[in-house]
């Protein structure tokens, strides 16, 4: 077959377009992957639903796509120290002012709270129902011998529990103590399914409720106060990081319309988390 001059350039032409196009393609994909923000945050912000409510918003606005690392806020923190996350939305104070005072975050501002609760079977074995104070149900519940699931993992509410336990003089160990090492919805389905008990921040815990049949048997405590703050990674101990990104969504979060979409979160038309004074 003979194939001209004229249509040899044609086809060259038609795939120097193509390739022209697979590279503009490609690059797209490069400068969109350079604007994605990745966020290391706690498990409670995930497995509340929070975040695949607040964060669409966010995206719409910024134009690109936030990846979000859920883990312990404990290990959060110590994907920031990596450089690994850019931007960091977690809930334990002490760990939080470290973190700041070792030059790992550039910002932290205060973002939300809500509290923890303890939850259990309906059963209550080791008869806690309804008290407001959280160190003596922990020696209680000690004391019963009843399971209790421990996150285990350094989260956050690990970090809480474990202070409780402390204030309580407890040694917590033995049979009745299970150390999950995850992440608070997998704790409180454990703790369903050996009618145990747990302490839960309370908007992960309206998210599995009825998945796990526990109860609310201690509330109201002021010690089980959950604040969350939001942390830029410092781009001096790490300039490869998204700063600019994680710049904007500190400012959204903490914005008029950041706010509104943090309390206008709700499950079962109950709002979750509240802004502080």
């Amino acid at each position: 077959m003979h194939i001209s001059l004229g249509e040899e350039r044609l086809g060259l032409a038609r795939w120097g377009r193509v390739v022209a196009g697979l590279l503009a393609l490609l690059f797209a994909m490069t400068a969109w992957a350079a604007d994605d923000l990745k966020l290391a945050t706690t498990t409670s912000t995930e497995n509340s639903g929070l975040l695949g409510v607040i964060l669409p918003k966010f995206e719409a606005k910024y134009g690109g796509k936030v990846r979000v690392i859920a883990v312990g806020t404990g290990a959060a923190l110590k994907i920031g120290e990596k450089g690994d996350a850019d931007v960091l939305l977690v809930h334990a104070r002490s760990l939080e002012d470290k973190f700041m005072a070792a030059g790992f975050g550039s910002v932290r501002k205060d973002v939300m709270y809500n509290d923890f609760i303890i939850v259990g079977p309906k059963s209550d074995p080791a008869g806690v129902r309804g008290s407001k104070d959280v160190i003596a149900a922990m020696k209680k519940i000690s004391a019963s011998g009843a399971k209790f699931v421990s996150r285990g993992d350094e989260s956050g509410t690990h970090q809480m529990e474990k202070d409780y336990w402390k204030t309580a003089g407890v040694e917590a160990k033995g049979a009745w103590y299970v150390s999950a090492g995850q992440g608070m919805g997998q704790v409180l389905t454990m703790a369903g399914q050996l009618e145990g008990y747990t302490l839960t921040d309370r908007a992960t815990y309206a998210a599995y409720k009825d998945k796990t049949g526990l109860e609310t048997l201690v509330e109201g405590d002021p010690k089980m106060f959950n604040p969350y703050g939001v942390i830029a990674v410092n781009p001096q101990k790490h300039p490869g990081i998204n700063n600019k990104g994680a710049m904007a969504f500190v400012d959204w979060l903490t914005s008029a319309e950041g706010r509104k979409a943090i309390v206008d979160f709700k499950i079962n038309g109950v709002q979750m988390f509240f802004l502080p004074k």
